[in-house]
């Protein structure tokens, strides 16, 4: 039997993304019936599960190589269910290398169901050449950074500004005041906090240089106090792996860590806008392999003047930026250190958090993208 609508998400973002979406059809239409790929967040609210998202996850150019072979048999299973059980329509967030490429075989197999991609691919990073593509095959684009639609403004593709899911999701966070307690944490204490990623290969990567650093800057500054947030309960064992007596905040109590986070180191990903939104002045760090940064550069043509997102959207450095071979001890150890060492630094960063949180408005993304979608399966 056909779904009425298919959605999919290949990576932790997205499934952060897709549960809110969800929860917002859902209650709007408590008789939806959905199918897709998702992770944890989105199998709880009740979406019926073809493949896990874990079975997607990729982290840099040659990890995607050696994992090419598993991505093209799932995509000729989802291909083929489909065009076997086609739903109204096909959602899919982010992911674009999978998911356009998915759309784009959907519309020459002629299936009726409508291809709603949410979450704009970084054309503006990957350059404009993808924009045709996506043209061809895409019904509706739904953006979550304000300026994205204007770059479709002279192409026969809708591209909407919903507004960023983050915006809603932290303003409607219930914060818990007791957070702290039970890992011993007094209320006043000052953090500097690690946030090593959501993915194994992000934290074998990159966790390793940033507890070393962390822990050589605590021993400078006695006041401050390490925390550790732990996006994934299964991954707790690589954090633990490093240090078993550090203090590991679990993923249900993530925003009261960063509000009370005076300080933050972060692995390159969603996790630093969040920051930015709770005004903490961090440190990105990305550890990638030389041939990736080659990859990237001369063959993709990627070559932006920055990559972590708040720095895309303030249009400078908001934070500093530690990618590939420029990620090393040394380097995160002195933008660490001009932070702790003025608070005319870290308060400029807090002023600039404010204008950008200003600059992406107030709009509800699933709300907005929920309305949308809607509209488009009633037409």
């Amino acid at each position: 039997m056909s779904a009425d609508l298919f959605i999919f998400a290949g990576e932790p973002s997205g499934d952060l993304h897709g549960e809110k979406l969800l929860k917002e059809l859902y209650a709007e239409n408590p008789k939806l019936k959905v199918q897709g790929v998702g992770g944890p967040k989105m199998r709880a609210v009740g979406m019926e599960c073809l493949l896990p998202m874990e079975e997607f996850q990729v982290m840099g150019f040659i990890d995607i190589l050696s994992a090419l072979p598993k991505l093209r048999r799932h995509f000729k299973t989802l291909k083929n269910h489909l065009l076997k059980h086609p739903p109204k329509a096909v959602i899919s967030i982010d992911y674009p290398g999978f998911n356009l490429r998915l759309a784009n075989a959907l519309r020459k197999a002629k299936s009726p169901a409508k291809r709603i991609h949410y979450i704009c691919p970084t054309v503006w990073a990957w350059g404009k050449r993808r924009i045709p593509k996506m043209e061809r095959s895409l019904d509706q684009l739904l953006t979550i950074l304000p300026f994205e639609p204007d770059l479709f403004s002279k192409h026969a593709l809708s591209a909407t500004y919903v507004g960023h899911p983050l915006i809603s999701r932290i303003q409607n966070h219930p914060y818990d005041p007791d957070w702290h307690r039970p890992f011993g944490i007094e209320k006043e204490t000052l953090l500097l906090s690690i946030f090593p990623g959501s993915r194994e290969k992000e934290i074998i990567k990159n966790f390793p240089l940033q507890l070393r650093v962390a822990k050589e800057i605590q021993q400078e500054n006695p006041d401050l106090t390490l925390a550790i947030s732990c996006s994934n309960e299964a991954l707790r064992p690589l954090i633990e792996k490093e240090d078993k007596n550090l203090i590991i905040i679990p993923e249900n109590k993530t925003y009261e860590l960063m509000r009370a986070t005076h300080l933050a180191i972060a692995t390159s990903g969603t996790v630093t806008l969040e920051l930015a939104l709770h005004e903490v002045p961090t440190v990105v760090t990305f550890a990638i392999s030389p041939l990736d940064v080659f990859i990237a550069q001369n063959i993709f043509r990627i070559d932006l003047p920055h990559y972590a997102l708040p720095n895309i959207l303030h249009r400078g450095e908001l934070f500093p930026e530690l990618f590939g071979p420029n990620f090393t001890a040394g380097a995160l150890h002195k933008h660490l250190s001009r932070f702790l060492e003025s608070e005319v630094n870290r308060s400029q960063v807090r002023t600039a958090c404010k204008a950008l949180k200003t600059h992406l408005g107030k709009k509800n993304a699933g709300v907005e993208a929920a309305r949308i979608i809607l509209e488009i399966l009633n037409d």
